[in-house]
């Protein structure tokens, strides 16, 4: 499975993050505006991308790949305060991307991908979501934001069932 992930994780952001901002940036276009701190952008954006393919790895037992997605839902780690870090991540990679080559083409680029990932996520992923996972994907959509941040984790049914256990054991 760690070489499904590795692949799907090498197929999927390493195109759509890398490859395609990069050679957009190639093509001659008027520079919008420039700066440095778009490497801290896509230093940031790639971590998160990374824990988050983590997560899918690790507790969803799956990878990002839509061939290959995870079998249990995700509700640890970052997605605790945000239903789609892993987008989050790629759009901060190509905001850093545009700020760092200043080409207007990696902004259109930038605001392309956060449409298609709005859409792909309302007009798919959710519906798929609740047929998958039901009663547990209810709760948690209801209770973690798609794009904002949640201020305090998500803890899901079992996690509280689990923490009262513990304590009652504590206090006996």
């Amino acid at each position: 499975m760690l070489f499904r992930a590795t692949l799907a994780f090498l197929a999927v952001p390493t195109v759509v993050a890398g490859l395609f901002p990069w050679l957009i940036s190639r093509m001659s276009s008027p520079i919008l505006f420039k700066s440095h701190f778009g490497f801290g952008l896509i230093v940031v954006g790639g971590i998160i991308l990374l824990l988050s393919v983590i997560s899918f790895y690790r507790r969803g037992r799956g990878t990002l790949a839509p061939w290959d997605p995870p079998k249990y839902l995700v509700v640890q780690d970052l997605y605790r305060f945000n239903r789609n870090p892993m987008y989050i991540g790629v759009v901060l990679i190509l905001v850093g991307w545009a700020l760092l080559v200043g080409n207007i083409s990696n902004y259109f680029y930038a605001v392309f991908i956060l449409v298609a990932f709005h859409l792909r996520v309302k007009v798919y992923e959710e519906r798929e979501m609740e047929r998958l996972f039901g009663k547990e994907w209810e709760a948690y959509k209801d209770a973690v934001p798609r794009w904002g941040i949640r201020i305090y984790p998500y803890e899901s049914g079992f996690e509280k069932d689990r923490k009262n256990r513990d304590k009652l054991q504590k206090t006996s």
